[in-house]
C-alpha cells in the first residue's frame, strides 16, 4: 500500500512537471506558439469552403489574440501549481491513515480539472469544433491536447482509487 501511494504522488508529481514545462516552453517561444493560437483564432488555415460559412466566428484582434493566449499560459501554469500542490500532499500523507491520505487527493484531483478543462474544453471543444481547428492540417494541436487530458484523466483515476490502511511492517 505504502507503494501505490508513493506510485500516486510520483504521477502526480509527473504531471505537475509537464503541465510547468508546457507553460514554460509557451513562455520562452511565446512568438512561435502565439502563431499558433493566432492562426487557429482567425480560422485561416481551415478548408476554403467552411471559411465563408463560419468566417463570424473568426478573431482577428492581435489583442485577443495576446489575451487569449495569456489565458492558456495562466491555465497551464495553475494546472502545474495544483498538481505539484497535490503531489506534495500526497507524498506528505503517504504514512497518514487512510481518511487523511484521502483528504490530500483534492489538490491532485483538482489539479486534474484544471488541466482536463484547459485541454479538453480549449483545445478540443473551443479550438477544435468552435475555430474548426480540426481541418487545419498545419495548426491542429488536437493530438497532442487528447494525449494530454487523457494522461491526466488515467492518473486522476488512479489517484482517486481507495488505498485503505497501510499494513504493519512484519
Amino acid at each position: 500500500m505504502l507503494m501505490t501511494r508513493c506510485a500516486k504522488a510520483a504521477m502526480t508529481a509527473c504531471l505537475a512537471a509537464f503541465a510547468a514545462m508546457v507553460a514554460f516552453n509557451n513562455l520562452v517561444d511565446y512568438r512561435a506558439n502565439l502563431a499558433f493560437v493566432q492562426h487557429v483564432l482567425a480560422m485561416d488555415d481551415i478548408f476554403e469552403g467552411s471559411r465563408h460559412l463560419v468566417r463570424w466566428r473568426t478573431i482577428q484582434s492581435p489583442f485577443l489574440w495576446h489575451a487569449l493566449y495569456g489565458l492558456i499560459i495562466a491555465g497551464e501554469l495553475a494546472t502545474a501549481a495544483l498538481l505539484g500542490r497535490g503531489a506534495w500532499a500526497l507524498w506528505r500523507a503517504r504514512r497518514a491513515p487512510a481518511a487523511q491520505f484521502a483528504r490530500a487527493k483534492r489538490w491532485t484531483i483538482t489539479g486534474v480539472l484544471a488541466g482536463f478543462v484547459l485541454w479538453f474544453l480549449g483545445f478540443m471543444v473551443i479550438g477544435g469544433e468552435w475555430f474548426l481547428m480540426w481541418q487545419s492540417p498545419t495548426w491542429n494541436g488536437q493530438a497532442s491536447a487528447f494525449r494530454f487530458y487523457m494522461t491526466l484523466l488515467a492518473v486522476g483515476i488512479f489517484v482517486n482509487q481507495g488505498d485503505g490502511e497501510l499494513e504493519p511492517a512484519p
